[in-house]
């Protein structure tokens, strides 16, 4: 069985996080393994509070999973602090870690800062040259890019950038007014588009941990770069279509759609 690790926050609401990526990896067939790099009190609403995990207990986690299972694929998503940016950097220096997807969370759907400011360059310097891919939606890639993103055309230039700067494939993921679901890939073969469609669903609470981890599920499936976007991009469309609603008015993506579709 084909294995993928996720290194990111807990989600005690499910829906985004190590939770989402979980249940994202296990509904394509992998093995989901987790190394968590913080504690967090946030719902579909909000995130209210963060805890972060030591760097040196995170390296002993990644060391665990490493010595005894290799992921034949590794997702990064929240990670604050440049300390467990370098730790987690040098760990996937010292195992060689395979087909390592960086999902850079700065700011959460909801509006909150999930990374502090002095961690931006950290990224850039640890943890991009070590990735096959970085998925930023437009805020995002404007700050990795160093340029505003208003337009299609800016989608394009921006991703050239980063992928000049860094050496690893980009995904710009698009609405944020600059299209409608429109997502851009560009690695050294040049821009690929991915057409989508916007999906009216107020429920968006871990698309982009859903995305990213389903991205990486399907590279340690063997599959090639453009083909495991395309199936992410498909797998993301149906759990938002689902419109699974809880609470008060608020839900996460609905996975179990996903498991329905496949049993039917």
């Amino acid at each position: 069985m084909k294995t993928a690790l996720s290194i990111a926050g807990s989600d005690p609401s499910g829906g985004a996080g190590i939770q989402a990526d979980l249940k994202t990896m296990t509904l394509h067939g992998v093995y989901g393994m987790s190394v968590i790099t913080a504690l967090t009190a946030q719902n579909t609403t909000g995130v209210f509070g963060i805890h972060e995990v030591p760097p040196e207990f995170v390296r002993q986690q990644l060391e665990a999973v490493f010595s005894d299972i290799p992921p034949d694929a590794v997702k990064i998503g929240m990670v604050a602090s440049a300390p467990l940016m370098e730790t987690i950097a040098q760990s996937l220096r010292d195992y060689h870690a395979p087909q390592v997807v960086v999902d850079p969370v700065m700011v959460s759907t909801s509006g909150a800062r999930l990374m502090a400011p002095e961690a931006v360059e950290t990224l850039q310097r640890e943890l991009l040259p070590l990735a096959v891919l970085v998925t930023p939606n437009v805020p995002e890639a404007e700050i990795l890019a160093g340029m505003p993103v208003r337009s299609p055309e800016d989608m394009e230039a921006a991703g050239k950038r980063i992928y000049e700067a860094y050496g690893c494939g980009v995904l710009c993921k698009g609405g944020h007014a600059v299209n409608d679901a429109n997502d851009l890939l560009y690695t050294g073969e040049g821009p690929q588009w991915f057409p989508g469609r916007r999906i009216h669903n107020p429920n968006t609470h871990g698309t982009g941990c859903t995305l990213s981890s389903a991205i990486a599920a399907n590279l340690a499936l063997g599959l090639d770069l453009s083909v495991a976007i395309q199936r992410a991009k498909d797998y993301l469309s149906g759990a938002l279509a689902a419109m699974l609603d809880l609470g008060a008015g608020h839900g996460p993506l609905d996975h179990a759609y996903i498991l329905r579709k496949q049993a039917d």
